[in-house]
């Protein structure tokens, strides 16, 4: 039982750690989020009015965490892949082989047109672990800063202005219809 989703896991992940740490990332707020809803919703010593104000803030905290994590870290996880893959960032052994094959890839290194994942299918002699083993770890790299950024920069500065917002929203509603009270 343990053995087959360990094998989806390997086999997904391999050969981008990356898309890993986005994925798991992601879960990982959305799991927090959950937690942190629930615990509002299902404790008793918050009264039924905090409840109302705290909840919807706690949704929009949510949306916000895993919103900006997941775009942040999947943007620069296909960024940083992309110059992987155009040859724009690469090992030394890429280099070399783009070097030796200036006839075929010398002015397209670092373009778009460039694919180094479609040049190791048709050529035997591109070193293909070696550009893997860089490019797994580059985006990795890049995604793991980002992370950083979007987990301890971003997230705060936009679920605090969200907050602000929301707060004075709620606080220029009445806490009761006009109407309704009474002396």
């Amino acid at each position: 039982m343990v053995k087959s989703p360990l094998d989806w896991i390997y086999n997904n992940f391999k050969r981008n750690t990356a898309k890993m740490l986005v994925v798991t990332g992601t879960i990982g707020w959305g799991l927090s989020s959950l937690a942190q809803i629930g615990a509002v919703l299902f404790n008793p010593k918050i009264p039924r009015e905090q409840k109302a104000f705290l909840v919807p803030q706690e949704v929009l905290d949510a949306v916000v965490n895993i919103g900006s994590f997941f775009l942040i870290t999947q943007m620069t996880k296909k960024i940083v892949s992309k110059m992987a893959s155009t040859g724009k960032i690469a090992p030394q052994k890429v280099r070399d082989y783009l070097n030796k094959n200036k006839d075929l890839y010398g002015d397209k290194v670092g373009k778009l047109s460039l694919d180094l994942d479609e040049v190791l299918k048709n050529n035997p002699k591109f070193p293909t672990e070696s550009y893997y083993s860089y490019k797994n770890y580059v985006t990795t790299l890049g995604t793991v800063g980002a992370s950083i950024v979007a987990s301890n920069i971003v997230t705060p500065v936009l679920r605090n202005a969200g907050a602000s917002d929301f707060q004075k929203y709620f606080n220029k509603k009445p806490a009761y219809p006009s109407g309704s009270m009474k002396v």
